[in-house]
């Protein structure tokens, strides 16, 4: 039997992408997206084995009904691909209420929300493989997508805790990190009104060289990691992201070791 696959933010982007892969090597897949028409062209290639259903990740009661919807569908749910997100640009000072809380209400709850309707699914049939779509900038930041940074970083703390509870069932996390790629997520503005105190540093990283790969090449990756036997529970995507993520986490054991003393010496 065909493993089933239920993944979010499936219009657009890495969703689309590994969609199409995903159901061109034989799996079931559910594919959820604010606007399913975006679908129709995979759903007239692949019927039956693709199942479009229209999801708001923000809202926890449709989170829930897709999960059953798909269960009685295709009769159960192996792997969850936590996809849906996007990245709210401008500096931290600026972001309103609105802005911030809708940062997470999609890229931290969203998820929440579909890991926790998918889990009594997955301890039943004590197997199941969650992944989890974070980011570099969960693991190390940049400047000016400081609410992004924020969600990303709550995310893994939730996945990597996750891991070790749901170990004993059977269940995998995997949260997936990708360097910068050539996605829509980036064109998210705070709406509030800028602040000109950081104008210099937005014109400093708008002139940044950025290296972003190519969404279509992280495919293969995907496939990759549904397919092995022993999933890790971070992989990096990109060639940019393991030297950034190494440089951080050197410069931060640097600045550890050097105030040791002071922190044993908070012991007491």
């Amino acid at each position: 039997m065909s493993k089933t696959i239920l993944i979010t933010g499936a219009s657009k982007g890495f969703g689309k992408a590994w969609t199409e892969i995903l159901l061109k090597n034989g799996y079931n897949v559910a594919a959820t997206a604010r606007d399913i028409n975006s679908l129709t062209d995979l759903k007239a290639q692949y019927g039956n084995a693709i199942l479009p259903l229209k999801l708001d990740v923000t809202k926890r009661e449709e989170s829930l009904a897709v999960v059953q919807k798909v269960q009685e569908h295709f009769g159960t749910i192996d792997i969850l691909i936590n996809n849906a997100g996007y990245a709210l640009h401008g500096a931290i000072e600026e972001a309103s209420e609105n802005d911030a809380r809708a940062q997470f209400e999609t890229n931290f709850f969203g998820t929440l929300w579909l890991t926790q309707a998918v889990l009594p699914i997955m301890r039943n049939q004590k197997s199941g493989h969650i992944i989890q779509v974070s980011s570099i900038l969960g693991l190390a930041t940049l400047p000016l997508v400081g609410l992004y940074n924020a969600s990303k970083f709550a995310l893994e703390g939730l996945s990597e805790t996750l891991a070790t509870e749901v170990k004993q069932f059977g269940i995998n996390v995997t949260l997936v990190e990708p360097n910068g790629f050539a996605s829509n997520i980036w064109h998210n503005e705070i709406k509030s009104e800028s602040n000109p105190a950081y104008d210099g540093l937005k014109k400093a990283v708008s002139e940044a060289e950025n290296d972003f790969g190519k969404v279509e090449a992280t495919a293969p990756a995907i496939l990759k990691l549904i397919q092995t036997e022993n999933p890790p529970l971070r992989l990096l995507l990109g060639r940019v992201a393991l030297p950034f993520v190494k440089q951080t986490y050197e410069q931060k054991l640097k600045t550890w070791e050097e105030w040791k003393d002071v922190s044993v010496e908070a012991h007491g």
